[in-house]
């Protein structure tokens, strides 16, 4: 600690007042304690601190203001303070009447003639709670990166020990990044050593020529397709597909390749199958509905989240049955996926047959041109993500006692239209963000008619009424 270097010359002129008004203003906690330990006087640097109660410590040993665990550390400030020693600062908590505890930090001297010492402190509830937010942080963090370490262990299993033969390939280069065991026996080399080569190497110069136009193809349409051609060295024919994706900022080929006949003569399976594995196996839910809601087909991740033992039970039955809110998400999401073809990260909770509420994310897509017209939705559980959200509106009270610190101040009357006026607004608000400033739905969902909406967007002045009339 770095002390005045000529105190004498430049604070000789202040007195007992401006002093303690000094230290006041310096500290957040401020104690003038005598030599046995009793506290005479308190300063507070917040009003917060003050409307605890912590003003009826005069009088009072100051070891019978703080918790157990901290009377040693008491103790201690007050023997150094009494011998005139440098003491270090130390951790105080305080019991809070709220539940929790004020910590601080303190730090003692003794001045004048009769032994009587001041106590400095500092709130640390803050450095409190970014340290819990940094715990909260970590814990999510290791969470996502084991999440991450089980979804890339069960591709690797899955992609070694598909049937089908399949190389993923660097777009700009045409290197062979990924190959499977299944590709490597098609192609008669090793994974190993399939990876780092040309994909076009791999094929007769006349079918290297096709698979370049099937990537050609793909990357203009993202689909095109299958084609048939020859490998360089065995001369044998196969049926091969494509379809582009990216990841990690780089654009890759995923090639399908399949014999047009097995080794016993027999049809080879369908392509779609290593994508019907995945699906299956995948840690997210995946659902599959007629364009009414009514459940083709789930994953065994659906099950899970809803409690049933089999496919068979949720089958022909409406996923508006297991949806938070019944009669609204099913028909947000449908006329979402009516106007728009597909829905991103709706936000709704899952009911589980128990009785279990958990919150979820909806993707969902429409394939109305498919053989079976249908609705697919991946469904991923968020309960376990730290709160993201942004609060809509700042004004609500953060708790009951600041609200009921208006009283007497304002009409009984005038308060409760106030919080009325409030919630409601807050409510429209967020029935808006949830539907996408649809307002024929938030309406459904607020269980208003669309006239009494518009009054109250007219009212709260929310949204532009003259361009929802006039279309």
């Amino acid at each position: 600690m770095k002390q005045f270097e000529a105190p004498k010359t430049f604070l000789a002129g202040l007195n007992a007042e401006a002093t303690g008004s000094l230290i006041a203003a310096a500290a957040d906690v401020a104690l003038i304690v005598d030599k046995d330990g009793v506290i005479r006087d308190t300063a507070f640097g917040s009003e917060d601190i003050s409307i605890e109660g912590y003003s009826d410590w005069v009088g009072k040993a100051w070891t019978d203001t703080v918790t157990e665990e901290s009377r040693p550390k008491v103790e201690s400030l007050l023997r150094d303070a009494a011998a005139k020693t440098v003491s270090r600062s130390r951790h105080i908590n305080h019991p809070s009447s709220r539940g929790g505890d004020l910590p601080v930090l303190y730090s003692v001297m003794q001045v004048g003639r009769e032994g009587n010492i001041i106590a400095v402190g500092r709130d640390l509830r803050s450095v409190a709670s970014l340290q819990r937010r940094l715990v909260d942080a970590q814990q999510s963090m290791e969470r996502d990166y084991w999440r991450f370490r089980q979804v890339e262990t069960r591709y690797r299993l899955l992609f070694q020990s598909s049937a089908e033969a399949i190389v993923i390939v660097d777009a700009s280069t045409l290197k062979v990044v990924e190959a499977n065991s299944a590709a490597g026996q098609l192609l008669g080399e090793t994974a190993r050593v399939i990876v780092g080569k040309n994909v076009l190497d791999c094929f007769e110069s006349g079918s290297g020529q096709v698979i370049s136009d099937l990537l050609a193809g793909v990357r203009a349409a993202s689909r095109a397709d299958n084609v048939r051609v020859r490998l360089a060295d065995s001369k044998r024919e196969l049926m091969v597909s494509a379809s582009l994706f990216r990841q990690d900022n780089s654009t890759l080929f995923l090639i399908r390749l399949g014999s047009l006949q097995s080794e016993s003569g027999t049809a080879v399976p369908k392509a779609d199958s290593m994508l019907r594995r995945v699906i299956e196996s995948a840690p997210d839910a995946f659902v599959v509905t007629d364009l009414k809601g009514q459940i083709l087909s789930v994953n065994p991740a659906f099950l899970d989240l809803v409690q049933l033992p089999n496919e068979a039970q949720a089958r022909g039955e409406s996923i508006e049955r297991w949806l938070g809110r019944p009669g609204v998400d099913l028909s947000v999401l449908m006329s979402n996926l009516r106007q728009h073809g597909s829905v991103k990260l709706f936000a709704t909770t899952l009911r589980g047959e128990d009785g279990s509420n958990i919150e979820v994310e909806i993707s969902g897509v429409s394939v109305p041109h498919a053989e079976l017209p249908c609705l697919g939705f991946m469904i991923r559980n968020v309960g376990w993500r730290l709160s993201s959200r942004p609060r809509i509106n700042q004004d609500l009270p953060r708790s009951v006692e600041q609200l009921t610190e208006l009283v007497g101040r304002v009409p009984l009357k005038d308060l409760v239209q106030e919080s009325t006026d409030l919630i409601e607004k807050l409510c429209i608000e967020a029935a808006l963000q949830l539907t996408h400033d649809n307002r024929a739905s938030a309406a459904e969902m607020l269980g208003l008619s669309r006239q009494s909406l518009y009054v109250k967007l007219h009212r709260y002045g929310l949204g532009d009424l003259v361009a929802e009339q006039e279309k």
